[in-house]
């Protein structure tokens, strides 16, 4: 049987327990058996490396060295890992190792929650097939970006209210590989309500998916 790991905490204004919330009978109805833990010691477990997937939801804090290792050696070794928002690229900001499994990490978002579009950059590839470009009103999220990630759909920022930043195009969706794990990231989801955007749902979900060994 497939089996994923639900982590979820932090920052509770990113709405991590309703954001999982969305998943996890999802993830149930697709035959995984699941875990959902609150804390980040379910890193610590020995079985870990021995899951399909993990999908974490986990804002801010911090994250111990012993913690962090269990995590990224796990999907160094072939675990999947499949995230959004602030629960996978604004997490534990001191740990590097972190963010260079995860292919980004969070910096900014210019005006707070806005209306944007989000542009399908690689239809051809199964996340995003068959999706045309769509509308969010959320936030924006400014990264800095592994430039080896394979972007999948992107956002162009207006400038306001930094009009230095005006034309920039972010990726929103990619995926990469760290170490024999698949890594999935999609920067939609600010709250649990995102998801009823339908796009957004289906590229969080094809994304758990592909990520899922």
């Amino acid at each position: 049987m497939k089996s994923a790991l639900v982590v979820w905490g932090g920052w509770e204004g990113h709405e991590p327990k309703q954001c999982v919330d969305v998943f996890i009978p999802w993830l149930k109805e697709q035959g995984y058996a699941v875990t959902v833990s609150d804390s980040l010691d379910a890193y610590l477990d020995p079985g870990l490396r021995d899951l399909s997937v993990i999908v974490p939801c986990w804002t801010m804090g911090e994250i111990s060295a012993e913690q962090e290792r269990g995590l990224t050696e796990a999907v160094a070794s072939g675990v999947g890992l499949a995230g959004w928002h602030g629960g996978l690229c604004d997490s534990f900001r001191n740990a590097t190792t972190y963010q260079f499994m995860t292919g980004g990490n969070w910096v900014e978002h210019p005006g707070g929650v806005r209306p944007y579009t989000v542009n399908i950059t690689k239809p051809d590839d199964p996340i995003v097939a068959g999706l045309s470009d769509f509308d969010m009103n959320s936030e924006q999220y400014y990264l800095h970006v592994d430039p080896s990630v394979e972007v999948l759909a992107t956002t162009t920022f207006a400038g306001d209210p930094y009009p230095w930043v005006e034309g920039c195009v972010m990726p929103v969706v990619w995926k990469k590989m760290y170490g024999k794990g698949r890594v999935f990231y999609s920067s939609l989801g600010h709250v649990a309500a995102d998801f009823d955007v339908p796009e957004c749902r289906t590229i969080m979900e094809r994304g758990i998916l592909w990520a899922s060994r």
